[in-house]
């Protein structure tokens, strides 16, 4: 049986969600330049250049390349396992201010009668993340991972995330379908119904890597940051971001009190509370001119026809498995309804092969 996925439901305070990129948006250099690349006994520009070179020759991602040159540098001479990577992830250096700014936002928006969730979205690995000091501060982290074995050793990539793929994430936190594999995130929500609007979330990153993100969250009036960092004072990459408009701010990675990206997004936040406020009576008033005029169309028939076209598709036992719940909530079938239902059942191979399962056995009995 799959398991059933939680899912986060809209509350009654407006949410903020702000999402990081890692290396050099909360960490001064790259998490695996902190450590693992010396430990193999390699430069770390010799080995980006290895890695790099590697995706070239090959059509590769470049993520995929510096997971299988990981792998292999570590042949023989170091164990590379999920524990010895979260240990080379408390090794990671992070920015000024770092370590007390997730608590200190979410304080600052209970006062302001706002949630302040924070989210990793990143290129990075996820388990060097979890090994870092604020890991624990993160709703989530989306980053590239490893499968391991029974004895923890890594043996293939889990999860690889790029540049392009960063932006299914947002869409994740947007509907709260957090979890990687759900199926969920492709429903439709309605606009009331959304529990983080884009317009409600930031994005914080430091180069080329986050600029499908930012482009998405900046198309929908929500907030992108560019951050440089503040010992070096170099400001070309956020100066290119800016100038192809990519981001609408741009700060140090100096995330003190006081500091210029404290002030920044403190404002957000304030910003955020009014302004859904306001969205809070359009709402209100929309719903009552529906209820007085009544729905312009029967949303439970689009339901059932989005649910059956949902079940034709499904390409997973998992997927099925969902979408066979959300069938069994709908107790009026038509018998057009039911005859394509069984049809499906008939003809797609992901239900054939489950029809003894419990969930799925009980939903088909109750259409005879």
């Amino acid at each position: 049986m799959s398991k059933e996925f939680i899912r986060k439901s809209k509350e009654s305070k407006p949410v903020v969600a702000i999402c990081y990129d890692f290396d050099k948006t909360l960490s001064p250099d790259d998490m695996q330049a902190q450590g693992y690349i010396q430990s193999v006994g390699d430069e770390v520009e010799s080995f980006w250049k290895e890695s790099n070179g590697l995706a070239e020759e090959n059509d590769m991602d470049q993520n995929l390349a510096y997971m299988f040159t990981m792998i292999r540098k570590a042949h023989g001479k170091v164990l590379f396992t999920k524990k010895a990577l979260m240990d080379y992830g408390a090794k990671v250096q992070l920015f000024p201010g770092v370590e007390t700014w997730f608590k200190r936002i979410r304080d600052y928006g209970v006062d302001k009668g706002v949630i302040v969730e924070h989210y990793i979205i990143s290129s990075g690995l996820k388990e060097m993340i979890e090994g870092t000091k604020v890991a624990n501060e993160f709703e989530k982290i989306y980053a590239s991972s490893f499968y391991y074995d029974k004895d923890g050793v890594a043996q293939w990539p889990a999860q690889v995330i790029n540049y392009t793929s960063k932006t299914q994430f947002l869409f994740r936190i947007e509907k709260g379908t957090l979890d990687v594999n759900d199926s969920g995130v492709n429903d439709y929500f309605k606009p009331e119904d959304i529990r983080i609007p884009f317009r409600n979330m930031v994005y914080i990153g430091d180069s080329d890597t986050d600029i499908p993100c930012m482009k998405l969250i900046n198309s929908y009036s929500g907030h992108s940051i560019g951050v440089y960092n503040p010992e070096t004072k170099d400001k070309r990459k956020v100066y290119k971001m800016m100038e192809d408009k990519r981001i609408k701010y741009y700060t140090p990675a100096d995330y003190t009190e006081g500091s210029e990206l404290d002030i920044l997004v403190k404002t957000i936040i304030d910003t955020t509370a009014s302004n859904e406020k306001l969205m809070s009576i359009h709402y209100q008033d929309k719903q009552e001119q529906i209820s007085r005029n009544g729905q312009p169309d029967n949303q439970e028939d689009k339901e059932k026809e989005k649910l059956i076209m949902d079940l034709e598709n499904s390409n997973s036992f998992k997927q099925t498995h969902s979408i066979i719940s959300k069938l069994k909530k709908i107790k009026n079938w038509t018998l057009e309804e039911k005859t394509q239902l069984k049809t499906i059942a008939e003809k797609n191979k992901q239900i054939s092969s489950i029809m003894k399962d419990g969930d799925v056995a009980s939903f088909y009995s109750s259409l005879e």
